[in-house]
């Protein structure tokens, strides 16, 4: 684990936000969140006016260790407890019924409660000193591209957050997988962090991904992850030419290269070189959507990666934010 980066002092100035019921952007392994005391109403729901978050959208409990689980659950499956003994600290959030302390503001009126224990010393050292369980989604307006540095939450966020603890870049760069685990068979609610093949290597058998669920969770909205720029999906092969034919329609393009594909010219406003390394693309993703809406781009053409290891959780981000209407190029108006 990274050594913490953040001074004692500004720890120690978070967690007093946090009791005075204030909001402390924080950050994690995986994204920067928008955290609150997770037993204070007022606080959370402030947290939803701030992102602009509906509030049936449930949020994550952050706790300091898999000994703190049944201070907030209850019922708890074994395979859920074999799950945060193999990841925890880490990038899983388990969904699980709520227990007392838990209110339903957090968790959009429901009797389920997604919780997780992150793996980043400045967060751990901030639950410690807090004491208690701190409600953090991701330190962005609703719908958009997650931070993944603390310069990411100033600028999106500004002053609404009450104070910005910085713990350097982010790792993993995208969110937790969330498990549902309240019954003997879980499945995956949203890919992430932790890769459904590490997570079917512990548990012994496969789990399913379904496209929809009864449980509520975080980044199952329709449109999410979204840069201001549209995102169209077209296959790896097609990507030059589709993105060159956007360019000569009148937008101003940005694309994505595969790294199949480095080094070839491409006749665009501007393009990001994509890393071969999965980890490196998931730890990249949401800076390159960034970068590409600071060069004033207004279309982003980019392919999905092969859908195992992080490519899945890669592979559900970009079709996040491409939305429900993302078509051929072909199809696009000229500007």
């Amino acid at each position: 684990m990274a050594r913490v980066t953040a001074r004692t002092s500004d720890i120690e100035k978070a967690a007093g936000v946090l009791r005075a019921g204030g909001l402390v952007a924080l950050p994690t392994e995986t994204v920067y969140g928008l955290g609150a005391n997770a037993e204070d109403p007022a606080a959370v729901t402030r947290i939803f006016q701030v992102k602009g978050r509906p509030p049936s959208h449930p949020l994550i409990v952050h706790i300091g260790g898999a000994e703190q689980l049944d201070d907030w659950v209850q019922d708890v499956p074994a395979t859920a407890r074999l799950l945060a003994e193999h990841f925890w600290p880490g990038p899983l959030t388990l969904v699980l019924r709520r227990g007392g302390r838990v209110p339903r503001e957090a968790t959009g009126g429901l009797e389920t409660v997604a919780v997780r224990v992150p793996d980043h010393p400045v967060a751990l050292a901030l639950l410690s000193a807090f004491g208690g369980g701190v409600t953090a989604p991701s330190a962005n307006r609703f719908g958009q591209v997650s931070p993944t540095t603390a310069d990411h939450v100033r600028a999106e966020l500004g002053d609404a957050v009450d104070f910005v603890l910085d713990g350097g870049s982010c790792e993993v760069g995208v969110e937790s997988t969330i498990v549902d685990a309240t019954g003997e068979i879980p499945s995956i609610l949203r890919p992430g962090g932790v890769t459904r093949e590490d997570l079917e290597a512990v548990l012994g058998h496969r789990l399913a991904v379904p496209s929809t669920s009864r449980v509520r969770v975080p980044g199952q909205h329709p449109s999410h992850y979204a840069p201001r720029a549209r995102v169209v999906l077209v296959q790896p092969e097609k990507v030059i030419a589709e993105a060159e034919l956007a360019q000569e329609l009148g937008h101003q393009v940005g694309v994505f290269l595969p790294s199949a594909f480095a080094g070839a010219p491409v006749k665009v406003h501007a393009v990001v070189a994509l890393p071969g390394s999965m980890d490196a693309y998931a730890r990249g993703l949401y800076g390159f959507l960034r970068e590409l809406d600071q060069q004033g781009c207004d279309l982003i053409v980019a392919s999905l990666p092969a859908e195992e290891g992080l490519g899945l959780a890669i592979a559900n981000r970009l079709r996040r934010a491409a939305g429900p209407r993302s078509s051929p190029v072909s199809g696009l108006q000229q500007h």
